[in-house]
């Protein structure tokens, strides 16, 4: 196969959620691969377009105007075919057919095991960017969307808290993050929580009873508690549940900020990292890498084998941990 430097085109694609800042990244790599002489196509439905061949010619005027919008020009969806032998088959054929060199792949951990399979099968290189608003990736401290949901989160708590404080309520907010407790934190420290759960601290929900038996809640004009939706406990709701069953005289709501967080014109730094991102992943396809992600460490880009990204566990940083409790008090 020659080298990437010598091809000259590639292709572009968004999978799994939509994050704000993901057109960013589009822009980032079309008009990067356009300044390097390559041309550029955009992959549409994610990695169902590679089976579909549905492709776009993307030039510099088709990326204008879009860096401040949400979602994603180029659509999302999830693809059982490519998981299958025969679907990556496909897919592969009508890369070459459309004369495709490479490919970036703005997703999260599911969109970069596919790209991993698929590069285990064919010498065409993919190339990944994180793309996920939980934040969860390991070897990047940053993924696209997740400042614009943790600012929509903090925007959103704010105003109930306006509410919870006029009516003396406990409020709890269940927020994204299935598996991963990082807008939960951020969030919760900089709304004031009054107790966070998420699914790295274990057996919270149970010392929240405590806290509330020992009046430290009970006292304050108005309680919330910040909920991550992947907790043991099966959420927002089955928590205040047990809250209400414990403590009858609480008045107790309940409120799910859901995909409302996934929306929204992407900040300033969803904007300017993804752009950088979007730089380093062709970048990274013109000095011939494969197989790897691009992401930022200690403001600087790395790239990490999708094997790592894949399966290495990134943990909540244990001292905010401590420090929400600290502040809680």
């Amino acid at each position: 196969m020659e080298k990437m430097g010598r091809k000259k085109k590639i292709g572009v694609l968004t999978s799994g959620g939509d994050a704000p800042g993901m057109n960013a990244a589009i822009r980032g790599v079309t008009r990067t691969a356009i300044y390097n002489g390559l041309e550029v196509v955009g992959i549409r439905q994610g990695y169902q377009g590679l089976i579909t061949s549905d492709f776009i010619n993307l030039e510099s005027s088709s990326v204008s105007d879009i860096i401040q919008r949400g979602g994603t020009i180029l659509k999302t969806a999830r693809c059982e075919e490519f998981r299958t032998p025969e679907g990556r088959a496909k897919a592969f054929n009508n890369l070459k057919q459309a004369q495709i060199d490479g490919v970036v792949v703005i997703g999260g951990d599911g969109s970069f095991t596919g790209a991993r399979i698929f590069n285990e099968e064919y010498d065409l290189p993919f190339v990944g960017i994180p793309g996920t608003i939980d934040n969860d990736i390991y070897g990047t401290d940053y993924t696209i969307g997740y400042d614009t949901a943790l600012n929509t989160v903090v925007q959103a708590v704010d105003k109930i808290r306006d509410t919870a404080s006029a009516h003396n309520r406990m409020f709890f907010v269940e927020v994204m993050g299935a598996e991963a407790g990082f807008i939960a934190l951020y969030s919760g420290i900089a709304t004031g929580a009054e107790a966070i759960i998420i699914p790295e601290t274990r057996g919270e929900a149970r010392d929240l009873k405590a806290f509330i038996e020992s009046g430290n809640i009970r006292k304050k004009s108005s309680n919330l508690i910040i909920v991550a939706e992947g907790d043991e406990e099966g959420g927002a709701f089955a928590i205040a549940e047990k809250v209400k069953c414990d403590f009858t005289n609480c008045d107790i709501r309940v409120s799910v900020l859901g995909h409302l967080q996934r929306g929204g014109s992407p900040t300033a730094t969803d904007r300017v990292n993804a752009s950088r991102l979007g730089h380093a992943a062709v970048e990274a396809l013109l000095d011939d890498q494969k197989s790897v992600m691009v992401g930022i460490a200690n403001d600087e880009i790395v790239l990490v084998p999708f094997r790592k990204a894949i399966k290495l566990h990134k943990d909540v940083d244990r001292n905010l941990v401590e420090l929400a409790k600290i502040l809680s008090l």
